[in-house]
């Protein structure tokens, strides 16, 4: 079977579940946030432990960690360029990925590059 079959599946069913958990709890806006990412960093850390093992997916999941802390910074970012600043949007989300790019790389330093 092919990577990209198993990945669909296993994505299909995380995100099916993810969607059943986020539609219990309130409010609805949840369903999306539990839909996506989870979903695929998880497909993604089952297919590295299967093909690399747990040294790798641990690698992996840390570079994920990374990236949401740097997503986060960039979200803030943006709302606060936007909301208070008065930025337009297309400025606003420039600037923010200099600083989303900061973070991560910075991050990604700090943790000894291992992340």
């Amino acid at each position: 079977m092919s990577e990209y079959v198993i990945r669909f599946l296993v994505g299909g069913a995380v995100v099916s579940a993810f969607s059943m958990l986020g539609d219990v709890l309130k409010p609805k806006s949840f369903a999306g946030l539990f839909g996506a990412a989870p979903s695929v960093a998880l497909a993604t850390l089952g297919i590295a432990i299967h093909q690399h093992g747990a040294v790798y997916a641990g690698a992996q999941s840390h570079s994920m960690m990374v990236g949401a802390i740097a997503l986060v910074v960039y979200s803030i970012l943006v709302c606060q360029l936007l909301m208070r600043a008065g930025m337009r949007a297309l400025p606003a989300t420039i600037v923010s990925i200099v600083v989303w790019l900061g973070a991560a790389f910075g991050l990604w330093a700090i943790a000894g590059g291992q992340a």
